[in-house]
C-alpha cells in the first residue's frame, strides 16, 4: 500500500522543541524523515554552504532519537536530503515548528521559510510553520494545528496529477490555548517599517561589536495581510512564490534600455 513520504526539517536547530513537537504531530501520516541544522540557523534564508563540506549525524537518544542532523543551514539540510541522502523523493516537505513569527519581509530572511523552499524548488508541495510569539507557549496546540493543516492538504498531495505546479505555503500559529479552533485565513504578505537601529557594545578587547537590531513594527498590516489575521485570532495561511521578477515594470525598463 502506498504511504506518504514526510521530510521534515527546520532553522532552530535539531534540538528545538517544535520540531520535535512537528514530527509527533505527524506521527501516523506517513514515513517520516527529519533532517534539521545541527545549531540555531535563523535568519540564514536561502543559503546553501558551498565553500567547506557538510557533515551529517544521526542523534542518539531522547526525542530527538534518530533525527539527522547537518553542520549547516536549514536550505543545506533539505538540499543535502533531496540529491543524495535519502534514497526516495519526499511527496511533502515541512519545517518548523518555528519559535516566532515569519511574516511580511520577514520571510525572506527567514531560514524556517527557506527550509520549505528548498523542497518547492525542487518540485514537491511543502508548508514552513511557525508560532507568532517566542518562547513555545501553546506549542503542543500550535501542533495540532500543523496537524490540522498538513490532513486538510493531504488529498490533493496524494491526488496530484503529472506535472501540476507544487504550491508552497506560510502558516502562522498565534500562541493561544484554542488555536486549534481558531478560523483560518488565507492572506498575503504585510510589510514592515525598516528594522531598528544596530546596536553597539565594546568588547573586554576594546573593539567595536555590532547587533542587528529588532525587526520593524508593521507597516502595512491590513485587512487580508497575515499581521490582520494572527492580530484578529486567525491562523495565517500565504500561499508564496518564488518569482520576484517585477513583471508590470519589463516594459518601461526594456523601453529604457532599448539601443
Amino acid at each position: 500500500m502506498w504511504r506518504m513520504r514526510i521530510l521534515i526539517a527546520n532553522d532552530d536547530g535539531y534540538l528545538a522543541p517544535g520540531i520535535a513537537a512537528l514530527v509527533e504531530a505527524c506521527q501516523g501520516l506517513g514515513d517520516i524523515d527529519v533532517i534539521a541544522p545541527e545549531q540555531n540557523a535563523s535568519g540564514t534564508s536561502n543559503a546553501l554552504s558551498l565553500t567547506r563540506p557538510l557533515t551529517v549525524h544521526v542523534a542518539q537518544g531522547g526525542p530527538v532519537q534518530g533525527f539527522r542532523f547537518v553542520n549547516g543551514t536549514p536550505s543545506d539540510s533539505v538540499h543535502i536530503a533531496l540529491t543524495g541522502l535519502l534514497p526516495h523523493k519526499p511527496d511533502l516537505v515541512l519545517s518548523g515548528i518555528n519559535q516566532g513569527a515569519n511574516m511580511g519581509d520577514d520571510t525572506l530572511y527567514s531560514g524556517t521559510v527557506a527550509a520549505a523552499m528548498e523542497g518547492y524548488l525542487f518540485g514537491i508541495p511543502a508548508i514552513a510553520f511557525s508560532q507568532v510569539e517566542k518562547g513555545w507557549a501553546h506549542l503542543d496546540v500550535a501542533a495540532r494545528v500543523a496537524r490540522q493543516v498538513v490532513e486538510s492538504v493531504l488529498a490533493s498531495v496524494r491526488e496530484r496529477p503529472p506535472g501540476q505546479k507544487p504550491w508552497l505555503l506560510n502558516v502562522n500559529i498565534p500562541n493561544r490555548q484554542d488555536a486549534d479552533t481558531l478560523p483560518w485565513a488565507v492572506t498575503h504578505l504585510g510589510r514592515r517599517h525598516a528594522s531598528e537601529p544596530v546596536i553597539c557594545q565594546v568588547s573586554p578587547r576594546g573593539e567595536t561589536l555590532y547587533w542587528i537590531g529588532p525587526a520593524g513594527d508593521a507597516r502595512e498590516a491590513g485587512d487580508g495581510t497575515d499581521f490582520f489575521a494572527t492580530a484578529s485570532g486567525q491562523v495565517s495561511i500565504t500561499p508564496l512564490q518564488v518569482d520576484l521578477t517585477d513583471h508590470a515594470a519589463l516594459p518601461d525598463w526594456r523601453a529604457r534600455f532599448a539601443r
